[in-house]
């Protein structure tokens, strides 16, 4: 069992989760067919990097005599067109808030048949998932911030300059080559538009090239832009600064056991609140095996595992009842107490290239 205790001087840290080209999209789903518990062969899962127990895969496994093979993505945007391709053999993908709303509007994803997921009835009936508006697409997996992970004894004071350890030269400048920032174009754009005080689903040319040339410039004291390793890169000295995902930090920093000397915090100019979704692609060779998956980790002690394993929010009401009080105690340090510069990424539509763009041309 992890457990934790946060700290960071002049950054208070507290809080909840905030309730806050191809074929398919056919009404038809090939789910239809499906049954609680039924499998049709072995299971594709297709997930961000360490973000599942290993345990439960076996688990699952054991319970329904089918093997479990899974692929890693860094980002939305790395998923998204391997699956769009069609006969990407996944069975189950997480998909974040907005790009559920893309893959349903492209058809990537089908309706879910939730009579085969009698634990659906489980999650949280006050989440936010207006990205699924009928909401018949997806079942949520876990949520949490993009923040920064920090050295307390290298930063020290300069912590509570927020996203300026990055992107005032000034600041950033004393931690040459010791910054990695997430690879990945709305995340990372994200993180300058707030600390230029906009909002991080602009839509404004103007503000986007301001973003980018934030970003740009702070190449020179980028050590890499990382999705994967960034969490160990800060707690083996690699790195002192490290822009990521809350979970992935705070695991990192509790396996080092250096409470006293890591922390992970939002911001105070604001960043990225999130809910990372489970989906079957439009043409699941295994949907039923998927079907029961996504029920198994809706089950409400698995669900509560799978928090106690990632340090991740759980939007699933029975999980939370039952999970470790110490666990609940270190997922509130990962929200702040002033919510409001927290914001979903949406979907801003063609504009979605823009930020794919701008994102190369910054990293040059």
């Amino acid at each position: 069992m992890r457990t934790t205790t946060l700290r960071l001087a002049g950054v208070a840290v507290a809080g909840a989760m905030v309730l806050a080209a191809c074929g398919g999209g056919d009404d038809a789903s090939s789910a239809a067919a499906c049954e609680a518990g039924k499998t049709d062969g072995d299971l594709f899962l297709y997930n961000w990097s360490e973000y599942i127990d290993p345990e439960l895969k076996t688990a699952f496994e054991a319970e329904y005599g089918v093997s479990v093979t899974e692929d890693n993505y860094d980002s939305n945007e790395a998923m998204q067109p391997i699956v769009a391709a069609g006969n990407s053999g996944y069975d189950v993908i997480v998909p974040s808030d907005y790009m559920v709303t893309i893959m349903i509007e492209e058809g990537t994803i089908q309706k879910l048949n939730k009579a085969a997921i009698p634990n659906f009835g489980n999650l949280d009936p006050n989440l936010d998932t207006s990205y699924d508006p009928t909401g018949e697409y997806v079942a949520p997996y876990q949520g949490g911030t993009t923040g920064l992970g920090v050295n307390l004894s290298v930063v020290g004071d300069d912590a509570a300059a927020g996203w300026g350890l990055v992107f005032d030269p000034a600041i950033a400048s004393k931690y040459a080559g010791q910054i990695t920032l997430l690879n990945d174009p709305r995340e990372t754009l994200g993180a300058a538009l707030k600390y230029l005080g906009y909002s991080l689903n602009t839509t404004d040319d103007g503000e986007l090239a301001e973003a980018k040339d934030l970003v740009a410039a702070a190449v020179e004291n980028i050590a890499a832009f990382e999705s994967d390793q960034y969490d160990e890169l800060l707690t083996t000295g690699e790195s002192v600064i490290a822009h990521g995902y809350s979970g992935n930090v705070v695991v990192s920093i509790d396996e080092y056991e250096g409470d006293d000397e890591y922390a992970y915090f939002v911001p105070s100019q604001g960043g990225t609140i999130w809910t990372d979704n489970m989906a079957v692609p439009f043409d699941a060779p295994h949907p039923c095996t998927a079907h029961t998956f996504i029920n198994f980790i809706l089950d409400a002690d698995n669900g509560a595992q799978l928090s106690e394993w990632n340090y991740y929010a759980s939007p699933n009401a029975r999980s939370n009842e039952v999970m470790d009080p110490e666990v609940q105690e270190v997922l509130a340090v990962m929200y702040p107490d002033d919510l409001s510069g927290l914001e979903y990424i949406t979907d801003t539509g063609d504009f979605e290239t823009n930020f794919s763009d701008a994102f190369s041309e910054a990293k040059g």
